[in-house]
């Protein structure tokens, strides 16, 4: 039961708020490495790009603007050659300086090409040697009025050659660079492919960096997260709580998991002390003899807690501690050893009488005591002396030895068991009080019957012998005196018995406080526990998803399932006080076969099972009983039918009989009998009347297939008893059981009209129904009934006490949606200065059962001294009993609700009383 050792801290340990900082900051790098890359590419790619829009089109252009510049000096030489005037001149000797810059551009284009460099000489070669040879020839002939050799020049036109070489070169020149640009063209989108590609696989590499970053880091959190859904719900459903959650990273995973594993070692120690405490209780409970009852009890406890060596001593009759029986300490275990006497004060054994406190010795000598076995022996290490007391009394003295040192839920259990020791101890030294002076009496009676006898002879021969009666006298008076000394005695003896059957009905008493506060106790973390489980069921605020809820329900519905066994274990402690009240009124039974479908017809069509409710011709429609007690007698059995049924069906057949009598009840007027059959495993004949005992069941073992505590039948039995009735049971093994419940048939009596009173009756089930309607309504329209309770309670103010933390925490959530000005105190005290300076209170929610100045004297102040009669007070608390609800009434309590409360309820009385907005 531990956490386990703690993971050593490494530099990656990380918490989980890190691990998902540091995914996210590798996915980011590797998307700015993708960013960068891509970058990169598409600057080069745009270099290229620029690279063949700029220079590619240039080079074209300029190409042209060459072709065009020897065009405008042809155009020009041949206007000047026809007409001689020199305005025609002008684009010839533009074109004659254009060129050449043109020409020194594109060469400076494509220095880098040396083929494309060598064609554009050849054609810089051309139109020089056209310049040369045609173009400035002609011009000059011109200028020297030689017409006829300009004649003579163009019949022949050898200028016209070198043009044609020019445009031919040009348009070469031209191919040249257009193939030069497809291939530029065709590399661009080679790279755009590549560059496609390169995207697509750093996305792919990013987005499997992020799902195995994703996977390993759910991993961590989900897996130990499922361990601790798995771990709480093994304690919800009370499964196996020896496994341990193992966390390997140090994060908030491992405290959850530490936490988890700290609850389970809780829940499985206190469940085991239980357990403990249980089984002690039952083998105490069936001993009567002293000798036997201290074996029995250090046997046991030998079981429980690691030890080698224990003995007790008991207080006898003289007022010391006589040694009662040693574990493996004397090889007779059960002799008496009359020679081991202890004085109060005398010793640690004494000593620890007297002061009534437990003593822990530690590091104890070698020569102390000796442990020995089969192999050899050793000397303990630890030992303990703790008095048994009962009532400030110290009734025994138990010593152990042990070679190890417990642990404190060790030491918890032994406080447990020796209260527990310390009742039992005295409840046999009461019984055998009891049955000894029983016996002295017994012995008394017999003396003096012998004596009468004697008497009686004494007298006959008195009446014979007349003579010797005065002689006689004297022994007649020694006898009386002797008679009358005997009968003081028996006297006392019978006081002693009053006085004995008093401590008896003092010990039930006890019991009965016991179970009360066992009550409150239970009832208190109950509270907190059902209230925030149904806040989480009912998902205010939407924040749970439907598993989460489904855990909530879960826990809420083993919280019920838990009170309603608390319910049953003080149902039957009720019953056995004679505290169970029974209150005779009107049962309708023509509203018993929808009362029973409403409870169980949804079970049995979801088990498949047929379910009727049969009345019989003559059975009445009225008659007098417990209607409470008689509906939860029918529902116990009803429910152990469908518990062992699994096909076939389940029936309730009411019929009216003249008489009824068995060997166990007889009854010789009219009654009605209530047949609950089933199909179900049936009963055997030896278990048949063992499953009417409290906490018995016919199959009790560990692997048994259904549950319960075993009080149902029990109670059932109880409360059939006091409503003047019965319950019979015929069952086969294997084919069914029929349980049959017999209640007087007490039908109306002659003064009054059956129509009236029937009449009466069905118009408060038409009343009943017409709630019922009315409330179906309201959970048809909850946010209507919200929105009038949140318009009711809105900025109203009201004072929470308890004691418990946790109530008041349930408390403050289950208020919060309505949004109330929400004032606490955990003691009396602090609620009566609450009360004194917060003068605008609307109201208080009042816990009873607290420390030093509790609920009832705390309402009375408020009622008398501080004059707050119109104050609404609501009482809460966990004590259920019929006569704490008056109690609580009569000290001042506007109302009572008994824990676990229910938020609906809290919120529906909060608004009954809450005075309307002035």
């Amino acid at each position: 039961m531990g956490v386990g050792p703690l993971p050593e801290k490494h530099a990656w340990s990380l918490k989980i708020r890190g691990k998902i900082a540091l995914g996210y900051v590798i996915i980011l790098l590797m998307l700015g490495l993708f960013l960068v890359i891509v970058s990169n590419r598409i600057t080069s790619l745009e270099k290229e790009t620029v690279f063949l829009s700029d220079h590619d089109i240039e080079v074209h252009e300029l190409t042209y603007q060459i072709e065009k510049n020897v065009l405008d000096m042809e155009t020009g030489q041949r206007g000047y050659a026809l007409t001689g005037d020199e305005s025609y001149l002008e684009p010839y000797n533009n074109g004659l300086v254009e060129w050449r810059i043109n020409f020194a551009k594109l060469n400076g284009l494509i220095i880098d090409n040396p083929e494309q460099v060598g064609n554009l000489n050849n054609i810089s070669d051309n139109i020089e040697k056209w310049i040369d040879e045609a173009g400035q020839y002609v011009v000059d002939l011109k200028r020297n009025g030689q017409n006829e050799t300009v004649s003579a020049f163009f019949r022949n036109d050898a200028g016209k050659i070198v043009i044609d070489a020019i445009r031919s070169q040009s348009d070469y020149f031209r191919d040249i660079e257009r193939t030069l640009t497809n291939e530029r063209i065709s590399n661009l989108k080679d790279s755009n492919h590549k560059l496609l590609i390169t995207m697509y696989i750093l996305w792919g590499l990013v987005a499997l960096l992020a799902s195995l970053i994703t996977y390993l880091l759910s991993a961590s959190i989900v897996n130990p997260l499922h361990s601790v859904i798995r771990a709480i719900n093994e304690i919800a459903s009370g499964g196996n709580k020896s496994e341990r959650i193992k966390v390997k990273t140090f994060d908030e995973i491992y405290e959850l998991g530490e936490a988890t594993n700290g609850l389970l070692d809780t829940v499985q120690r206190d469940q085991w002390n239980s357990e403990q405490l249980t089984s002690m209780s039952i083998a105490l409970q069936e001993t009567t003899d002293m000798a036997a009852l201290c074996r029995i009890f250090i046997n046991r406890l030998s079981l429980m807690l690691e030890m080698q060596y224990a003995t007790i001593f008991v207080l006898n009759r003289d007022e010391l501690f006589e040694r009662m029986y040693s574990y493996a300490g004397a090889e007779n275990k059960e002799a008496r050893l009359s020679g081991d006497l202890v004085q109060p004060g005398a010793g640690l054994i004494g000593q620890c009488a007297l002061d009534q406190r437990v003593n822990i010795i530690e590091h104890l000598p070698e020569d102390y005591v000796y442990i020995s076995s089969g192999l050899g022996r050793t000397a303990p290490r630890f030992a303990v002396i703790a008095p048994i007391v009962f009532e400030n009394k110290t009734v025994a003295v138990l010593e152990v030895a042990a070679l190890t040192r417990w642990a404190p839920y060790h030491f918890e259990l032994l406080n447990e068991l020796l209260q527990m020791m310390g009742v039992t101890v005295n409840s046999v030294m009461t019984r055998m009080e009891i049955q000894k002076l029983l016996h002295d009496s017994q012995v008394m009676n017999e003396e003096l019957q012998v004596q009468s006898e004697e008497l009686q002879v004494q007298s006959e021969e008195l009446q014979v012998q007349t003579e010797e009666l005065q002689n006689q006298t004297s022994e007649l008076l020694t006898v009386n005196k002797e008679l009358e000394d005997q009968k003081s005695v028996a006297e006392n003896a019978a006081i002693e018995l009053e006085r004995y059957n008093e401590q008896l009905e003092l010990s039930s008493r006890y019991k009965s406080e016991f179970l009360a506060n066992m009550s409150h106790e239970l009832r208190t973390p109950l509270n907190s526990m059902l209230i925030l489980s149904q806040l989480l069921t009912e998902n205010r605020n939407h924040t749970l998803t439907e598993e989460e809820q489904g855990y909530a329900s879960v826990i809420y519905n083993s919280g019920s399932d838990l009170l309603s066994m608390i319910n049953d274990i003080l149902d039957l402690s009720k019953v056995e006080a004679g505290k169970m009240l029974v209150e005779m009124d009107a049962v309708n039974l023509t509203e018993l076969p929808s009362l029973l479908q409403g409870y169980f017809g949804k079970l049995a069509e979801g088990r498949n099972l047929e379910f009727e409710v049969n009345i019989g011709a003559g059975v009445p429609d009225l008659f007098f009983t417990d209607e409470m007690r008689m509906h939860q007698i029918l529902r116990n059995l009803l429910s152990n039918a469908f518990k062992f049924t699994q096909h076939g069906s389940v029936s309730v057949d009411v019929h009216k009989l003249d008489s009824y009598s068995d060997m166990n009840y007889a009854l010789n007027e009219s009654l009605l009998s209530f047949a609950v059959k089933d199909t179900g495993i049936g009963i055997s004949a030896e278990n048949r009347e063992l499953i009417f005992e409290a906490f018995r069941q016919a199959d009790g073992t560990t692997a048994r297939r259904f549950g319960g505590t075993g009080l149902g039948l029990s109670i059932s039995l109880q409360l059939a008893k006091l409503l003047g009735g019965h319950i019979s049971l015929e069952s086969e093994e294997g084919a069914g059981s029929t349980f049959t419940l017999y209640l007087p048939c007490r039908e109306l009596d002659s003064g009054e009209e059956p129509d009236s009173l029937l009449g009466q009756t069905q118009a408060a089930a038409a009343s009943e129904q017409a709630e019922s309607a009315g409330r179906e309504t309201q959970v048809n329209s909850k946010d209507l009934l919200f929105e009038k309770e949140f318009q009711k309670l809105q900025g109203r103010t009201v004072l929470i006490v308890d004691d418990d933390a946790r109530n008041i925490f349930a408390l403050q959530k289950g208020l919060e949606p309505y949004e109330m000005n929400i004032l606490t105190a955990q003691t009396g005290y602090e609620c009566l200065q609450m009360v004194r300076e917060q003068p605008d209170l609307d109201i208080v929610l009042l816990d009873i059962m607290m420390p030093n100045l509790d609920g009832y004297d705390t309402l009375s102040i408020i009622r008398e001294e501080l004059l707050l009669t119109e104050l609404p007070i609501i009482a809460i608390s966990a004590k259920t009993m019929k006569e704490d609800r008056e109690r609580c009434l009569t000290a001042g309590a506007s109302d009572f609700i008994s824990k676990p409360v229910v938020m609906k309820d809290v919120v529906t009385r909060m608004c009954r009383w809450i005075q309307e907005r002035a």
